[in-house]
């Protein structure tokens, strides 16, 4: 294989032209460089890539030949050029998240707002999976970063930065009434039908490990996928739900549902960036980052 790739790059320009000094020019070289770069070549190749016409010069069939893969292989790095020039200046490129609902709909959604209508070229993926499915994918590349609802168990590798407080409560309806305005033992969740996450979410997993803490015990009646379907549960009176206020606040502002009070409070959480120090993460991402970073920064100060 021909060692100096320079040489095919004035093949390329001799040939589009058809003039060496219409390559001279559009490469800032002089006439005999160009010629003596195709003579390098030809000599090494042992063929003749050109021949003499009228007005300037053609190409051979040999020359025919090769021109027809160097102008593919040339054409294409100067595509792969602009496609990074575009990348470089965010008019191009992808950023890939993951998020479950909640964060996405209390927390991520307005950030992806901001960022598309600053750089609407950049496709944004999200990938929607329970906390531990998304800190594999983080810590398979397969996403640059997460967001998340803690508590979430992290290799050595990864960081969180705590971004929104968040608060887990319990709402009921109508049926419920009897326990409006009055505060309860957290003891009395082990009599109430109660509506829960499924176990594999951080959600759930706070809330168990919470109440087994206080030696309280739960069997929930039922357990579900989303967080809105407990607020539909709940709406329905088939239950007690144990969700995050921002799901419910709507129908507990309107009078449908109503927050349960207990003697004891139950600590709030926090939604976290997680990033993956060994993970390349693309520029678009860390755009999308810093932008959020930035929020959080003007708000702190506030």
């Amino acid at each position: 294989m021909i060692t100096n790739l320079e040489y095919y790059k004035v093949f390329y320009y001799a040939a589009k032209a058809g003039s060496l000094t219409i390559a001279a020019k559009q490469l800032s070289i002089s006439q005999p460089a160009v010629s003596q770069s195709l003579k390098q070549l030809e000599d090494q190749l042992g063929v003749s890539l050109f021949y003499r016409a009228s007005r300037g010069i053609k190409l051979s069939p040999e020359g025919e030949l090769l021109f027809s893969y160097v102008a593919r292989a040339y054409e294409q790095l100067e595509l792969g050029e602009r496609k990074l020039m575009q990348m470089v200046g965010m008019g191009l490129g992808e950023v890939r998240i993951g998020a479950s609902d909640m964060t996405l709909q209390f927390y991520l959604l307005p950030y992806l707002e901001m960022f598309h209508e600053k750089f609407p070229g950049i496709k944004v993926i999200v990938t929607n999976a329970p906390t531990p499915e998304t800190i594999r994918n983080l810590q398979n590349g397969q996403i640059d970063f997460a967001v998340v609802s803690t508590p979430v168990d992290l290799p050595h590798d990864m960081k969180a930065v705590k971004v929104k407080e968040i608060e887990d409560v319990f709402v009921a309806g109508r049926r419920f009434t009897q326990y409006k305005n009055h505060t309860l033992d957290l003891q009395a969740l082990e009599s109430l039908p109660l509506i829960f996450l499924e176990h594999n979410t951080s959600t759930r997993s706070y809330m168990d490990k919470f109440l087994a803490g206080k030696n309280i015990h739960i069997r929930p009646e039922f357990e579900l996928a989303t967080s809105d379907m407990i607020v539909q549960f709940a709406l329905r009176n088939l239950g007690v739900g144990c969700i995050v206020k921002d799901f419910a606040k709507p129908h507990i502002e309107s009078g449908k549902l109503f927050e349960l009070r207990f003697n004891e409070i139950i600590p709030k959480r926090h939604f976290c960036v997680v990033t993956a120090s060994k993970a390349p993460m693309s520029l678009a991402a860390q755009n999308l980052i810093d932008i959020i970073y930035q929020d959080l920064k003007e708000n702190h100060n506030d």
